[in-house]
């Protein structure tokens, strides 16, 4: 569908946890290569490891206002990657390389509990949303509350992509709506940001439109 045939854009906001995704991927993919193994192998735990700490990380800081976090992720990786992948950093010690003992039985269990939650949070999403029309704001929260709608007179929004990390992993920004007259309404995760935001300035030629830019 083109951007000029769009007649409605459906915003949704997506808790934090979204962000998570890459640890059920990986959770799941490690379980199926463990599978092939008698032993718990100590690259595969320490590579779940290190993609837990970035994901943990990612999500708990923003990294738009400043580098500092960045370079402390940086270095805490590379820190990460020599003392569990690389041969006989831990030779001098009893017990040899680092083995934290993850079983297929643990990777399978995490790519369980990570599925559900997600699948709430999709299937959530389905139930509260806000559908931007040419003529109004229309807000679904819900299974069966009512709907609220808001006239689309003097619309301006504004865009933002607070977090690098977050908008590399699955475009996510920052949208708040602020109409005539109600309350301004923040939307902090959207997916695909700017396929959004160009699809509202198609549908409404005259918003407001003030993305803010990335850090550079």
């Amino acid at each position: 569908m083109s951007d000029k045939s769009i007649d409605e854009v459906y915003l949704r906001s997506y808790p934090k946890v979204i962000f998570f995704w890459p640890m059920a991927l990986f959770s799941f993919v490690l379980w199926l290569l463990q599978l092939l193994y008698p032993e718990p192998l100590a690259i595969f735990g320490n590579i779940w490891l290190i993609v837990f700490f970035i994901n943990m990380f990612i999500v708990a800081f923003d990294f738009s206002s400043t580098k500092f976090f960045v370079l402390i992720l940086v270095v805490v990786v590379v820190v990460l990657l020599l003392v569990f992948l690389v041969p006989g950093m831990f030779a001098a010690l009893p017990g040899g390389t680092f083995n934290p003992g993850l079983t297929a039985e643990f990777y399978v269990v995490v790519t369980i509990i990570m599925a559900f939650i997600l699948g709430l949070v999709v299937l959530g999403s389905r139930f509260d949303y806000w559908k931007i029309e040419r003529n109004e704001i229309y807000h679904k929260s819900g299974i069966f509350s009512s709907a609220e709608r808001i006239p689309t007179k003097s619309l301006r929004i504004r865009k933002s992509i607070p977090d690098v990390f977050e908008f590399f992993i699955l475009r996510a920004g920052s949208i708040t709506l602020m109409p005539g007259q109600g309350d301004v309404i923040p939307l902090p995760t959207v997916l695909n940001i700017n396929k959004k935001q160009k699809q509202i300035d198609y549908l409404l030629s005259y918003v407001s439109v003030e993305p803010d830019e990335l850090d550079g």
